[in-house]
């Protein structure tokens, strides 16, 4: 493995390797109209310009999503556009608020806001392990997985998991 990238926290191609252990080839953060609800409960708690919703949601993610301006800004327009939201200039920047509308959109799906907000704590959580000698990890614990489940196949559930467990007791110790 080559340090570079791994101190990049990049495999080579530019991908980060906490989105590559967090989801499975072709897996994204954000199931469709996630980012939609996702910018109105950013707004619900208070007004922000566009950097600030990028900032926290990549923050909240524990930075496994990288929040784009190719992803938030038109974003931002079409809630704008349906009156979800307004802006307004302040200093320079265009400040988003949520709306009425925007709050009504918002109770519509409470679930689904509970759950991206879940996810992204989840991965938050992971992300603080996340360092050039963890990911130096990733091949071992991959292969580990494999002979977990041929002798699973082998020898059944009940024994892997009590070798897995004991296996978990032991790193937890260290």
């Amino acid at each position: 493995m080559s340090k570079e990238w791994l101190a990049a926290g990049r495999f080579p191609g530019g991908r980060p390797w906490t989105a590559a252990f967090a989801f499975g080839r072709g897996q994204r953060f954000f199931e469709a109209g996630e980012v939609r609800l996702a910018i109105l409960s950013l707004l619900a708690e208070g007004p922000k310009h566009g950097y600030q919703l990028m900032k926290e949601m990549t923050e909240r993610s524990g930075g496994v999503y990288k929040a784009s301006a190719g992803s938030v800004y038109p974003t931002l327009q079409q809630l704008e556009d349906e009156e979800l939201i307004e802006c307004e200039q302040q200093g320079g920047r265009r400040i988003y608020k949520i709306t009425r509308a925007g709050r009504r959109e918002l109770e519509k799906d409470p679930e689904t806001v509970r759950r991206i907000w879940e996810r992204a704590e989840e991965y938050e959580d992971w992300s603080r392990f996340m360092t050039p000698d963890s990911a130096e990890l990733f091949h071992s614990i991959g292969a580990l997985v494999k002979a977990s489940m041929q002798a699973s196949y082998r020898a059944g559930g009940d024994r892997v998991r009590t070798v897995l467990d004991r296996a978990r007791k032991e790193m937890e110790e260290l």
